[in-house]
C-alpha cells in the first residue's frame, strides 16, 4: 500500500510529539524523584560515605548513620590504615589499597562488609575543590588546642590557638598536612573536628543554597552518585543534625605489622566493630526522650578473676562503643564465677543495652540514697559513684558472659 506524503508527515509530526512528551513526563519523574525524600516518608536509616581526597588516595573517610525518622546521627571514621582480608587481592592488606577516585564502588564494599551496613549515597571531596567549598561557606570555624606552625611552599602558615575561622586556602592545609613527629591520634582528631565544623558551616548556610544557581555551582565541587536535586534534598535533611551531639568514633583495633607495614587489625575479627554498628542503628531509631538516648553512662569495672589485665582489656573494648569508663580496678577478691551488672542509672532500657554488649543477664538495681535531692543540693565529702559498677567473673571470657 502506497503511503501518501502528507500521512507520513503527520505520523512523523506525531511520534515527535510522542518523544517530546514522554521526555518531559520522564524528566518531571527524575527531577521530582528522591530517594531522600522517599526515606524521610518511611522514617529510614540513611548512611553517606564522606571522602576528603588528597593527591587521589582517601585522606579522611566518614560514614555518616542519619536515621530520618528521629533525627539522630552517629558518624564513624575509617582509617585508610585499617588492615583487613582483601577478596579482591586475597590479602591482608589496607583498606585504601582499593581505593580507585574513578570508581568508587571496590572501596565502598569493603567499607560495608567492616560495618555491616549498606551505604546509600557517597560524596566525594579533593583538596583542590576542599578549597572552593569552604571559600563558598564562608570560612569554617573550629576549635585549635594549641597553636601550629606550619611550612607550605617555604610560606610559614600560622593556625593560632582557640577558636579559629579558616578561610578555603587554610582549610585546605589544616584538614590534609601532616608533621612527622604529630601524634597520630592528635591528627585524626584534627581531621574530625575540621569534618564537624565543615557540616556544621553547610547547615549553617543551607538557606543559601535554595538558590538553583548557588547550589549547581556549590554541587559541582563534589563526586557523587546523587544528582542535584538528591544532594539537595540531602543538604536540606542535615538542617536537623545537631552537630554538638554528633561526635564521631573511629573504627579501632591492635596495631600490628603485616607483610613489612604497620596495619590496624580490627578487634575480634570485625566483629566488634559490627556490633557495635549495629547497637548505634539500634539507638538511632529508638523512640526515647532526647536526654536518655544521648546520656552516656559512666562504669567502673572490678576484675573479679585472676587474669591479670582483664579490666584494661574490657575497658577498652566498652569504649569502643561509647561508654565512660572511669574507674578500673581488683575486686576484694579474684574468684567471682559470675559476673555482675550492679546500676545506678536510673534507666533500665540503657542498662539493658549495656548489658547485652556483654550478654550479661547477672543485673542487680542499686538504689541511689541522693536522687531525691533538689537539684541545687551541694554535695561535700559525697564518694562518686558510676552508673554501672562491671564485676568479671570467671564466666567473662574477655568478650562476652557464657553460661549466665
Amino acid at each position: 500500500m502506497k503511503l501518501f506524503k502528507g500521512d507520513a508527515s503527520l505520523l512523523l509530526l506525531a511520534l515527535i510529539i510522542l518523544l517530546f512528551t514522554f521526555g518531559v513526563i520522564f524528566s518531571i519523574l527524575t527531577f521530582r524523584s528522591c530517594p531522600v525524600e522517599d526515606a524521610v516518608a518511611d522514617s529510614r536509616l540513611m548512611n553517606i560515605l564522606f571522602v576528603i581526597e588528597d593527591d587521589k588516595k582517601p585522606l579522611s573517610t566518614y560514614v555518616l548513620m542519619y536515621h530520618s525518622g528521629t533525627k539522630r546521627t552517629a558518624i564513624f571514621d575509617v582509617p585508610g590504615d585499617l588492615g583487613l582480608l582483601i577478596s579482591r587481592i586475597n590479602r591482608v592488606d589496607r583498606i585504601d589499597r582499593v581505593y580507585d577516585s574513578g570508581r568508587i564502588g571496590n572501596y565502598q564494599s569493603e567499607i560495608e562488609k567492616l560495618l555491616g551496613i549498606d551505604i546509600n549515597f557517597h560524596i566525594i571531596i579533593n583538596k583542590e575543590n576542599l578549597v572552593s567549598v569552604v571559600d563558598i561557606l564562608e570560612g569554617v570555624e573550629i576549635f585549635i588546642p594549641s597553636r601550629v606552625f606550619h611550612w607550605e611552599d617555604d610560606d610559614i602558615i600560622i593556625f593560632p590557638s582557640g577558636m579559629t575561622i579558616l578561610d578555603g586556602a587554610k582549610a585546605g592545609i589544616y584538614a590534609t598536612y601532616s608533621l612527622p613527629h604529630e601524634d597520630s591520634e592528635m591528627a585524626v582528631f584534627r581531621r574530625q573536628r575540621f569534618f564537624l565544623g565543615y557540616l556544621n558551616r553547610q547547615i549553617q548556610m543551607n538557606e543559601y543554597f535554595q538558590n538553583p544557581s548557588a547550589s549547581k555551582m556549590y554541587n559541582s565541587l563534589f563526586r557523587s552518585n546523587m544528582n542535584q536535586h538528591t544532594l539537595m534534598c540531602l543538604f536540606n535533611e542535615f538542617v536537623n543534625i545537631d552537630i554538638d551531639r554528633a561526635g564521631i568514633q573511629s573504627v579501632g583495633g591492635t596495631v600490628r605489622e603485616v607483610s613489612g607495614q604497620m596495619l590496624i587489625i580490627p578487634h575480634w575479627d570485625g566483629n566488634l566493630i559490627r556490633e557495635i554498628v549495629l547497637q548505634t542503628m539500634g539507638t538511632l531509631s529508638r523512640d526515647i526522650e532526647d536526654h536518655l538516648i544521648e546520656r552516656t553512662l559512666t562504669v567502673e569495672i572490678l576484675n573479679g578473676t585472676t587474669i591479670n589485665g582483664l579490666a584494661g582489656r574490657t575497658a577498652d573494648m566498652l569504649r569502643s562503643f561509647g561508654y565512660d569508663v572511669i574507674a578500673i580496678s581488683n575486686a576484694d577478691r579474684n574468684n567471682y564465677d559470675s559476673t555482675l551488672i550492679i546500676h545506678r542509672a536510673g534507666n533500665d532500657e540503657l542498662v539493658k543495652a549495656f548489658a547485652d554488649v556483654i550478654r550479661c543477664t547477672n543485673i542487680v538495681r542499686e538504689a541511689n540514697p541522693y536522687d531525691d535531692l533538689a537539684d541545687d543540693f551541694i554535695f561535700h565529702n559525697i564518694e562518686y559513684k558510676a552508673d554501672i559498677t562491671l564485676l568479671l567473673g570467671r564466666n567473662f571470657n574477655g568478650r562476652f558472659v557464657v553460661g549466665n
